[in-house]
């Protein structure tokens, strides 16, 4: 039994190495030669951060690699990330004006290229800033959190990141599949930064291991860059069922090799069409599950997952099921789960935020059979952290000044997922990068712009 135990383990390793590999010399060489290195490049313009694109084509055409990485990273803190989880069709390589002619260079691919060559050389790209004796606290230790700290440090300011996972790295080390985004490539951001003098205190939770009042206090400025938090209950009968997982803790597993066994030849549905529901899915699939379907009330119109992420989970053989909502779950005499009563939706007229409404079908309810459902219906906002900090906010979306990202509170400034929502912010790892940057600088002015008002 333990050898068998054994042998799977090792399978499912294998399942969620990296799905892809990356460029070798001669398709690097191949591809950056290709670029038109075109003056005011529209690709420039399509990425969040600002990248110069054909900068670093060039280089790697030129054979500067480290010059390449450096062009990246300077621009985008979490850059090697980046370069295999942002939706790069709709940004950089849209924007790419040989789509006219041909296809777009294959910037992304190109990117990981030259990051891939600094993680594997351990090349340290940045240095810190001369100190000014200012002190600023982060909460998390994400995109924005780990931007936004780059860029204090290098600015001169002493930097600590309160993180209540056990690494840093946030959604790119836990919250993304491995066999899209390995562990080692976050962790290798997270090293770059700590290389700066940044202190993370990994496994503290603000307003538990330390109080935010204490933050608020001690430091000349706070950053809250919490992302989110679990996905919410269902609220349907029978959540409390053996089989019932939440997507994001099924995802944390596969990242730290704690592969659940139970998914080798069972049948497993999806609820959700965001890209945490893609990963829950085609994680599933690699668990060994015998049919994945993802059951959502909307149509494809209305999905959240980037194209790219819905293709893949079609090439991995899940199924979809639109127009279906969950009702209950049905347990077994063993409190198993065993079925899933559904009713079919239909789709009503636009809402103002632009999503079209839905509604159940009268008399359409249908029963599925499953052994598995795993929950991606969106995430939980911190809301107690916020009401501690006492900021302003919407259903847990931090009110910010989208020009400063300055909070309700004039020392606490917020970015990354906290403000997504409600109009505010773009949830991609790329924009809370971007975020991150732009409240370093943020806070630098208002902190210098303090002293020199008091002087």
């Amino acid at each position: 039994m333990r050898e068998q135990s054994v042998s799977l383990l090792q399978q499912l390793e294998k399942n969620f190495e990296e799905a892809r590999p990356s460029y070798n010399y001669a398709e690097a060489m191949d591809e950056s030669n290709r670029c038109l290195y075109c003056y005011d490049a529209p690709c420039i313009k399509a990425c969040p951060t600002g990248i110069d694109i054909p900068s670093f084509i060039k280089k790697i055409a030129s054979g500067n690699l480290k010059g390449s990485a450096q062009k990246i990273m300077e621009a985008n803190p979490v850059g090697a990330s980046c370069a295999r989880v942002c939706p790069t069709e709709e940004l950089c390589e849209g924007a790419c004006v040989l789509n006219h002619s041909t296809k777009p260079i294959m910037i992304g691919d190109l990117q990981r290229y030259a990051t891939d060559w600094a993680i594997k050389n351990e090349e340290l790209l940045f240095k810190a800033g001369k100190s000014n004796g200012k002190k600023v606290a982060i909460i998390g230790s994400g995109p924005a959190g780990l931007a936004s700290a780059r860029e204090l440090a290098r600015l001169g300011y002493q930097v600590t990141i309160f993180e209540a996972q056990k690494e840093a790295g946030g959604l790119d080390t836990y919250g993304i599949v491995p066999f899209r985004l390995p562990k080692s490539v976050s962790l290798w951001e997270v090293q770059q930064v700590e290389d700066l003098g940044v202190e993370i205190r990994t496994d503290v939770t603000v307003g538990k291991d330390i109080s935010s009042e204490k933050l608020v206090k001690e430091y000349d400025a706070v950053i809250v860059a919490a992302g989110m938090a679990k996905v919410p209950m269902l609220g349907i009968p029978g959540e409390d069922l053996e089989g019932a997982y939440d997507a994001i803790d099924l995802v944390e597993k596969t990242k730290t090799n704690q592969y659940p066994e139970n998914f080798v030849g069972k049948r497993v549905a999806v609820i959700g069409a965001g890209n945490t529901a893609i990963d829950g899915a085609t994680s599933s699939v690699r668990l060994g599950a015998e049919e994945v379907k993802i059951v959502y009330r909307r149509t494809a119109n209305e999905m959240t997952a980037y194209d790219f992420e819905y293709e893949f989970a079609k090439q991995e053989g899940v199924q979809f099921k639109w127009l279906t909502s969950p009702k209950r779950l049905i347990g077994d005499e063993n409190g198993r789960i065993k079925q899933m009563e559904c009713v079919q939706m239909e789709l009503g007229p636009a809402a103002p935020d632009g999503r079209r409404s839905c509604k159940e079908i009268e008399g359409s309810s249908f029963m599925m059979d499953v052994d598995i459902v795993v929950k991606a219906i969106g995430q939980e906002r911190h809301h107690q952290l916020l009401e501690e900090l006492g900021l302003v906010n919407d259903q847990g979306v931090v009110t910010i000044n989208q020009e400063t990202y300055q909070t309700s509170e004039p020392n606490v400034f917020a970015a990354g997922d906290v403000i997504f929502g409600k109009g505010q912010g773009e949830a991609m790892v790329v924009s809370a990068a971007q975020q991150g940057k732009e409240t370093a600088y943020s806070i630098h002015q208002y902190l210098t712009s303090s002293v020199t008002e008091s002087v």
